[in-house]
């Protein structure tokens, strides 16, 4: 049409348009386009195979509307064998799907809001384990503590292992200290983190958690329970930032990090650039919100807890070790981080262990104990928390093969008296003895470990010095050359 409006020629134009001459002909007859002339097709080009029994599908969507056309189409299977066929699936959940529009119940219909700048941060966690983070080749099964501005979408991550309130507590804190100011609200789920379920049914906050929010100066709300889309905001991020950051990986080249910290570190650098690109948005609700003026609460909660006969703690249905030396001072303070614990007595810290997740788990170090059962190795045999002496593999493999030798206390001595060196060296290095030995073939006992292992020398004599004494003289002169210089000055 454009091409005959230009010269009139027909031919031209129909050659022009690719098309040909009678059919150019009949369009500039019916002056209009190709798809103005379709009509809608209102017959069918094949038997409908579900009219037989239709009138018994729609009888089961109005008694039960819920029904998926999968489980009609096993239904009707059933009842008439060989009427139907797997490629007619399809065809019956278009009909379903029809019917619903039609004649199906209502639909809920969800209301996009607008969010005011400053109003409130929301706050969740989201599993990472499709990351396939490993930290030293170890794989990293972790949580993400997500906190989005709905309005700026500005948003903060940190690494954590489980939904509790500690973990909960330094996300929210790395958040709003890094911004310099805060919202009015800060909203959650229904998490244990943040709520807890009382007699009468109804979720309360924990005492902890609105203690924080008062320290902060915020207000806390929660969405309703089973109402995701109440929190949509960074509900709508947890996929979209992790298929980010996988990308981020690939690029990376690996997904490996020497620590956590390490990781943690790289998601940060990732998040500071990202949100450098909301920063007009960003400007606003600063603009709005509160100055922080509150300080930042330690990330960790302290317990005075006792040390039991057997060396051990038991720290948030958790058993933990101690050296023995402990056992003098009856109870220590522990101080429990989201990732770790930390032994203090008279405030000086004894020793740090990773913290264990879950309940009724155990974490026992040889070396708080090694010196005492090397004097009573018939302890070891039925010891509650004997697999955990095994420091690895190759330690276990030792074992084996010194049980195999002498399958009686003799063998367990000689096996405490590796972990005894390994106490007292460094326990990389029996490790590699032990693995050069079981390689060759020779049995692994601690006289042939101690042969390879360089075990440190007694110190020698501490060297005599000579006493010093100050000459008062050579203070006089540095005074006396102090007062000419002022003298000079003047």
């Amino acid at each position: 049409m454009e091409e005959l409006s230009k010269h009139g020629h027909l031919g031209r134009a129909a050659m022009k348009a690719d098309m040909d001459r009678k059919t150019a002909r009949k369009y500039v007859k019916l002056g209009k386009l190709p798809s103005e002339t379709r009509k809608p097709r209102g017959y069918r080009t094949r038997p409908d195979p579900f009219a037989r029994d239709w009138p018994w599908v729609e009888e089961m969507l109005q008694a039960a509307p819920e029904l998926e056309a999968k489980t009609l189409f096993e239904a009707l299977v059933d009842k008439h064998p060989g009427r139907y066929q797997d490629g007619q699936l399809r065809t019956l959940q278009r009909r379903v799907k029809q019917w619903r529009a039609q004649h199906g119940p209502d639909c809920e219909v969800f209301f996009c809001q607008e969010h005011r700048p400053g109003e409130a941060i929301q706050t969740d966690f989201t599993h990472a384990t499709e990351l396939e983070v490993t930290i030293a080749g170890v794989a990293f099964a972790h949580l993400l503590c997500m906190l989005v501005l709905p309005y700026s979408n500005w948003q903060w991550l940190t690494v954590c292992l489980s939904e509790s309130f500690l973990a909960l507590k330094r996300g929210i804190q790395d958040a709003l200290f890094r911004l310099g100011r805060r919202p009015e609200w800060n909203q959650t789920d229904n998490s244990s983190a943040a709520t807890h379920r009382p007699a009468e049914g109804k979720r309360k906050f924990n005492p902890d958690y609105q203690a924080l929010m008062d320290h902060l100066g915020l207000k806390p709300r929660t969405i309703g329970i089973g109402k995701k889309e109440q929190n949509g905001d960074v509900e709508a991020s947890h996929r979209a930032t992790k298929r980010w950051l996988k990308q981020r990986l690939l690029l990376r080249g690996s997904s490996d990090f020497d620590s956590v910290e390490d990781y943690e570190r790289w998601l940060w650098q990732l998040l500071e650039r990202r949100n450098s690109l909301r920063e007009r948005r960003l400007e606003e609700e600063l603009a709005v919100m509160a100055p922080m003026n509150a300080s930042r609460l330690a990330d960790f909660r302290e317990l005075n807890v006792p040390v039991s006969a057997f060396s051990t703690i038991r720290v948030m249905h958790n058993t933990y070790s101690v050296p023995s030396r402990l056992k003098h001072a009856r109870k220590v303070r522990v101080r429990i981080y989201e990732r770790r614990i930390e032994v203090w007595y008279a405030s000086k810290l004894q020793f740090e262990m990773p913290r264990l997740q879950g309940r009724f788990g155990h974490a026992v170090d040889y070396r708080h104990i090694i010196w005492s059962l090397v004097r009573k190795p018939g302890a070891f045999a039925r010891y509650r928390y004997r697999d955990d002496l095994f420091p690895s593999a190759v330690f276990r493999q030792a074992y084996d093969a010194l049980y195999e030798q002498q399958p009686d206390v003799r063998g367990d001595l000689e096996y405490l008296r590796l972990l005894h060196l390994a106490a007292a060296t460094t326990e990389s290095d029996v490790e590699t003895a032990l693995e050069c030995l079981l390689e060759e073939g020779e049995l692994p006992t601690s006289m042939a470990v101690r042969g390879l292992v360089i075990v440190d020398a007694a110190p020698g004599p501490v060297p005599e010095l000579a006493r010093f004494e100050p000459s008062l003289d050579e203070y006089d002169e540095l005074l006396d050359g102090a007062l000419c210089h002022e003298e000079l000055a003047s």
